[in-house]
C-alpha cells in the first residue's frame, strides 16, 4: 500500500471529483477499494461489493440499450451489453478513474498489468458502483454508469461483427477442434421465432445465446464464450 494513499475526507474529496458523488458513509467507501490482498489488520474488502455492482451495472446498461436500441432483438442486446460490462472495459474505465492509485492492496497486485491487475482494476469498479449504489440510490449510480459508459455504447456495435468467425479463428489459433453449436430450444409461432443455441469448446464450460434466429443465436453464444474467457 501506498503512504500517500488518500483516507477518509480526503478520499470523499477525490472520489467526489470522479463520481460526481460525496459519500456519507466514509467505511463504505474505504471497503469499496480495498482488495482482497491488502495486508496488515484485518480489513473488510470488495468482493461482496463486487459481486453486487456486477448487477448494478448489467441492470443500468440493459435499460440504457434498450432505450437505445429500439428495434434490435435480443441477441443485439446480449451481445452489445457483453462488450459493454467485460472485465476489459471495467478496468479500463478504472485507468480513467485514476483507482489504482486509491486502491488499497498489495503492491505487486496494484503493479501488474496482466490479467490479475487488470481483475483487481475492474473488481474496484464494479465494487464502487456498488457503493454508490448503497450509499447514494440507484440514480446516483445510474447517473455514473452513463457518464462512463454511455459514449461508450455506439461502439460497441464492433461486436456485432462475425463473432463465429472471431471464436473460430481463437480455437484453431490454439489447435483446437472446430466449436460445436447446439440448437436447445425453439419457441414461439413462426413469426416470432426465438433460439437458444449452446456452443461447446472442448476444455471449457459451454456458453448460450438467444436470438430471433438460428444465426443470431449462434452470434449470441460465440460472444458470450468470448466475453466469459476473456478474449472479448
Amino acid at each position: 500500500m501506498g503512504l500517500n494513499r488518500p483516507t477518509g475526507e480526503t478520499l470523499a474529496a477525490e472520489l467526489a471529483q470522479r463520481t460526481g458523488h460525496v459519500f456519507r458513509d466514509f467505511s463504505l467507501m474505504q471497503r469499496a477499494l480495498t482488495h482482497s490482498s491488502a495486508q496488515g489488520r484485518k480489513v473488510d474488502n470488495n468482493e461482496r461489493l463486487e459481486f453486487l455492482g456486477d448487477r448494478v451495472l448489467g441492470l443500468v446498461i440493459s435499460d440504457m440499450l434498450y432505450a437505445a436500441y429500439p428495434q434490435a432483438d435480443q441477441g443485439e442486446l446480449s451481445i452489445r451489453l457483453n462488450a459493454l460490462v467485460n472485465r476489459d472495459v471495467c478496468a479500463e474505465i478504472a485507468g480513467e478513474l485514476g483507482l489504482v492509485a486509491l486502491l488499497r492492496a498489495d503492491a505487486a497486485i496494484k503493479g501488474r498489468t496482466g490479467k490479475q491487475g487488470r481483475n483487481a482494476r475492474a473488481d474496484a469498479v464494479e465494487a464502487l458502483i456498488a457503493a454508490l449504489y448503497l450509499d447514494g440510490g440507484l440514480e446516483v449510480a445510474r447517473a455514473f454508469v452513463l457518464r462512463y459508459w454511455e459514449h461508450r455504447s455506439a461502439g460497441s456495435a464492433h461486436s456485432l461483427r462475425d463473432a463465429k468467425t472471431d471464436l473460430q479463428q481463437w480455437v484453431q489459433a490454439r489447435g483446437g477442434t472446430p466449436p460445436l453449436y447446439v440448437i436447445e430450444s425453439r419457441e414461439g409461432p413462426d413469426h416470432d421465432l426465438t433460439f437458444t443455441v449452446r456452443v461447446e469448446v472442448p476444455g471449457h464450460e459451454p456458453a448460450r445465446g438467444v436470438g430471433s434466429s438460428k444465426q443470431a443465436a449462434q452470434q449470441a453464444a460465440a460472444a458470450e464464450f468470448m466475453t466469459r474467457e476473456g478474449v472479448r
